[in-house]
């Protein structure tokens, strides 16, 4: 049996949720990723002062700290459903971008506690990618972003990953992590699919476009900051999920993670794409999102 044929035969089944966990190492990881990422997620996004910006699933405050030093007169709304990382993020926005206007609400995405129309954007980065249902999340945004609002979605897709040396064992530890994640209700490959998302969800004008990351040893700090610390470090996080369902053997994964490893090696190459999306909340045109 080969090893597509051995991953066909498992039924995976995982708890809904946050495929990578809310460990201090996953925290560090999301600091990293933003960080690195900063200047490829973030350019071409900024809010004038004064204007009203929620970011929903701000998670540890990774994305929030660019957000308000990209756009340091905007009153920022940032939401998230775990308490504990609400607090590291308010730790991280006081270190990283102190004087920031940033409040904090402990919410969920489909009860949000604002009145209809009170922002004047919103900035959805790496959240619907959790979701099961990330079209009824877009449309649920459009109640309390106001008519002609602006949205920013950014996704990865994780079938976009190729890499030099080729290994058919780090293809399937990166599918493991995939699977892993639809079992939960999520889509690791949902960048592809932010135009027909956002469209069906209502919105007009909606432009996509990839933003691509390449690295090899001319990059030294993405090869560290992406490749290591980022995507490999999130797809070892599953590994024990991975052999708890029968995925791989434990010989096989070791040796995809070697694999990955060494692509950030010197005569290692990686690549990856973002989608970042951006579009309209078109007027006179009620929604409840429910």
């Amino acid at each position: 049996m080969d090893m597509d044929t051995a991953m066909a035969s498992h039924e995976v089944t995982v708890e809904a949720g946050y495929v990578h966990g809310y460990s201090e190492r996953e925290a560090v990881r999301l600091g990293e990723q933003a960080d690195t990422l900063a200047a490829l997620v973030h350019a071409g996004t900024a809010y004038p002062a004064g204007s009203r910006v929620l970011e929903i699933g701000c998670g540890v405050g990774a994305q929030t700290v660019h957000l308000a030093q990209a756009s340091p007169g905007a009153r920022i709304t940032a939401v998230d459903r775990s308490h504990d990382s609400l607090a590291q993020a308010r730790a991280r926005v006081a270190t990283h971008a102190p004087g920031a206007d940033v409040e904090w609400h402990r919410a969920d995405l489909f009860d949000l506690p604002f009145p209809d129309a009170e922002f004047d954007h919103v900035f959805v980065c790496f959240v619907l990618e959790h979701l099961p249902d990330p079209r009824q999340a877009l449309t649920a945004l459009r109640r309390v972003l106001r008519p002609e609002g602006t949205i920013t979605v950014i996704e990865g897709d994780h079938e976009s990953a190729f890499f030099h040396p080729a290994s058919a064992y780090a293809r399937a530890a990166i599918e493991c992590q995939i699977r892993l994640q639809s079992a939960g209700g999520g889509d690791a490959l949902i960048g592809r699919q932010l135009q027909p998302l956002l469209a069906q969800a209502g919105y007009d004008d909606v432009v996509v476009r990839p933003r691509t990351v390449y690295t090899d040893q001319t990059r030294p700090a993405l090869v560290d900051g992406f490749t290591r610390n980022t995507f490999i470090a999130m797809v070892e996080s599953v590994r024990d999920d991975a052999l708890a369902a029968g995925l791989m053997s434990a010989g096989d994964w070791d040796r995809g993670i070697t694999d990955l490893h060494r692509t950030a090696q010197a005569d290692g190459t990686f690549h990856y794409t973002f989608f970042k999306a951006f579009a309209v909340n078109p007027s006179g045109v009620a929604t409840t999102g429910r």
